[in-house]
């Protein structure tokens, strides 16, 4: 406090050091501050948020920050610490939800940070990771921007997905994605069990990529957050968030050029789909909406992925020039970490970093007549890696993926066509797939330019990674279009690479101070232009033929293209009115190019308001009662007790079963004796898709007879030989026999269902 010359107390200011740390840390406030009110408009409970907030920074952060700064050699950027960190934290996180669920003690999880925080308290050595001083800031820009790039996209899954989707059914019209269940019985399966078992099948092993649903019951476990609340409110938010901060993080790292980073993370959480225009969404199987609702383990294994990249980009080989510190050895850590990690996270990772690997290996053999031994290492890791997952994680299912070439292209041509004619619509739709997926990576080719084709091992990786995302998409086929998830694993390093490319030719064009910025300026009103003609044309999908969604997207690229070519005649004219845009033709076209998906999210959402639960795949009716009747038996039950239910089907046609349901093991989190068996995994890719009949006729046969003629032997044999201890019925479905009600006690009802709880 300081003394005024009138003897009065003058107000208390922020010293400069403060002040300092005040704008340092602004951009990260603002950033969470707006999530927050985000979620907090969704209807997300504030006592949730805040125990949410209080286990991403004491059970997440503060341990993988820790463990990443003793692994790292020299500290870079408190920002890089504290991403890179967070993704180890997860990883930890996995570790320990495993070894404390094998021993039956899932609900003592939550003190799985003492094993880290207790010796890096106690020892002399480790101590010093605590606090420690850096000598680089996040440029106050860069940090803004991402801001921009985090708040944007979070708004985007508002009106995609928060909006439209309430955490629990509020009536009993109320109609749902037909995933959504079941990842959430994933989820309540992992908060007790390891491995998984298929929810739907009680003791049916689940050979599939479950990580990210373990990550999401340990967020319930540690935080005390409900599961529905963390998977339809927190836990996807939270996970784009921290993926679009590793990617400018990771940029930044490889590049060594700060914004590298950053407009990465514009490429890949900002732009969109190119040509998402007049009610066409899913074009080649991809719209942002359900990459991340529809499959949340796609945004949890981006966010092992990309530090992942950073190591390995360490271990292939360094960029020259770049004045970021390495890893040094403890890259190799960090990668044996995050491949392990992503063995389980998504079954397109592996694969995709195998390729990459390879990719660099031969061409490095190719070009320089030499293969450092590192990537050899690297590549046999990934290998391991890749073995241990089909092997063990997925023992050899295929889960319908074959070799199929070109299968996701082939649903856009039209049949009984001349030759000619399909060679013409086979060039076009493959021009299109191009256009819609991997325009935004226009960077690479210019950066091909500029090095002459001459790249650096890391690079080389990058190319590698985002040439094998598309060309395993292409290869194989899947009935559900999930081949898909490789183009998006290739997309978390064919953003780095396109952006180091529109980086370099920025450089190049030396613009000053006002040029950026008048860049910058033209960059966001060409985007909001692009995005308004739009949403102006957007209109209702007709009944046209299969190639309709190709035409349209190649009539509004032609034209663009026309648009570029009157620029170009007009250049001349252009630069002699404006000299300082002289050699400066490429970077503008190279920018628009990079921009002109822009559009996609914006009409992504748009058209997700106008359809049931914002959702273009498949819905199914989620009636309220059902889902009371679910939250009593999870309320009510054991976690380790087996329930049973009438409902199997989500429609019957024609005599067939759809056995895609999954609403009772999803708000239950209890196994299901037989609910919706379409999605075990040994049922996925049968040439009867989910109509295929159950493999076990005696079990379900059992299983119904407890409903509709119930005996005192017949309860007893599913209660000892099944584990059964509750049945769920719903009565719009088939009313239970009156015998039931002398053979177990009536627990629960409503409207539409009952619940009995055997003797």
């Amino acid at each position: 406090m300081t003394t005024l010359a009138t003897g009065d107390a003058a107000p208390p200011t922020l010293g400069p050091r403060r002040r300092q740390a005040a704008a340092r840390f602004a951009p990260a406030l603002a950033g969470y501050a707006f999530v927050a009110v985000v979620l907090l408009s969704a209807g997300t409970p504030a006592p949730d948020l805040a125990r949410w907030t209080a286990y991403a920074l004491l059970a997440v952060l503060l341990p993988g920050t820790l463990v990443y700064r003793a692994l790292r050699r020299r500290p870079h950027t408190l920002v890089e610490d504290l991403a890179m960190g967070a993704a180890v934290g997860l990883v930890l996180e996995l570790a320990a939800w495993a070894a404390f669920t094998a021993v039956g003690a899932p609900g003592w999880l939550r003190l799985w940070p003492l094993v880290v925080l207790a010796p890096f308290a106690a020892v002399p050595r480790l101590r010093r990771h605590w606090r420690v001083r850096y000598d680089t800031a996040a440029p106050a820009g860069w940090a803004w921007a991402l801001t921009g790039v985090v708040a944007g996209f979070t708004l985007y899954l508002y009106e995609s997905f928060l909006a439209v989707n309430p955490v629990l059914p509020t009536e009993e019209g109320q109609a749902q994605y037909i995933d959504l269940a079941f990842q959430l019985s994933l989820a309540g399966a992992a908060t007790h069990q390891v491995p998984l078992e298929v929810p739907q099948v009680a003791g049916e092993p689940l050979h599939y990529h479950w990580f990210g649903f373990a990550h999401l019951a340990a967020t319930s476990l540690v935080s005390g957050v409900d599961l529905p609340t963390v998977l339809f409110r927190l836990a996807v938010p939270a996970l784009c968030a921290l993926a679009a901060v590793l990617v400018a993080v990771v940029g930044w790292r490889i590049t060594g050029r700060p914004y590298a980073g950053v407009v990465a993370a514009g490429l890949m959480f900002t732009v969109g789909e190119f040509g998402f225009e007049n009610g066409w969404r899913q074009l080649f199987g991809t719209q942002a909406t359900f990459i991340v609702w529809g499959s949340p383990s796609m945004t949890y294994s981006w966010v092992l992925l990309l530090p992942l990249i950073a190591a390995l980009g360490e271990i292939v080989g360094r960029a020259r020039g770049v004045a970021v510190p390495p890893l040094g050895r403890g890259a190799w850590v960090l990668a044996a970490l995050f491949l392990a990690a992503s063995t389980g996270a998504k079954a397109s990772t592996v694969p995709v970093v195998l390729a990459a690997l390879a990719f660099t290996a031969a061409l490095l053999l190719a070009v320089r007549r030499r293969l450092p031994r590192a990537v050899l290492v690297a590549a046999g890791l990934a290998l391991v890696a890749q073995v241990f997952a089909t092997a063990v994680l997925f023992a050899f299912e295929s889960h319908g993926v074959i070799v199929d070439p070109f299968s996701g292209l082939r649903t856009y041509l039209p049949e009984g066509r001349s030759a000619g004619v399909t060679a013409v619509l086979w060039a076009a739709v493959f021009l299109a797939f191009l256009l819609s997926l991997q325009l935004r990576l226009a960077g690479v080719l210019a950066l091909l330019r500029v090095r002459r084709g001459r790249l650096e091992p890391v690079q080389l990786l990058l190319l590698g990674g985002a040439l094998a995302g598309p060309a395993i998409y292409l290869l194989v086929g899947h009935p559900g279009s999930s081949n898909q998830y490789f183009t998006r694993t290739g997309f978390a390093f064919g953003v780095l690479l396109s952006a180091w490319g529109w980086v370099e030719v920025v450089d190049r064009a030396a613009l000053a101070a006002r040029g950026r910025l008048l860049l910058g300026v033209g960059t966001a009103g060409f985007a909001v232009l692009l995005t308004a003609v739009q949403l102006g044309s957007a209109a209702s999908t007709p009944a046209t033929p299969a190639y309709a969604p190709v035409l349209s997207l190649l009539c509004w690229a032609a034209a663009l293209t026309v648009v570029a070519l009157l620029v170009a005649l007009c250049w001349p004219a252009l630069v002699g009115r404006w000299p300082g845009l002289a050699g400066r033709g490429g970077l503008l076209l190279l920018t628009a190019v990079l921009v002109a998906g822009a559009p996609g999210l914006v009409m992504d959402a748009a058209a997700a308001r106008k359809q049931p639960n914002g959702g273009a795949y498949p819905v199914v009716p989620m009636p309220a009662s059902r889902v009371e009747a679910a939250r009593w038996v999870h309320a009510h039950s054991a976690p380790d007790d087996v329930v049973a239910t009438n409902v199997h089907c989500r429609a019957v046609v024609d005599g067939w079963c759809d056995a895609r349901t999954f609403w009772l093991s999803g708000y239950a989190e209890r196994a299901v004796l037989v609910e919706g068996w379409a999605f075990a995994p040994r049922m996925v890719g049968l040439p009867e898709g989910p109509y295929a009949p159950f493999w076990d006729a005696d079990r379900l046969r059992a299983n119904d007879a407890a409903f509709t003629a119930p005996t005192a032997a017949g309860l007893a044999a599913l209660r000892d030989r099944y584990g059964v201890r509750w049945l769920v019925v719903d009565r719009a479905v088939g009313p239970e026999s009156p015998t039931l009600r002398t053979l177990a006690d009536l627990r629960f009802e409503n409207s539409r269902t009952a619940v009995y709880r055997l003797r």
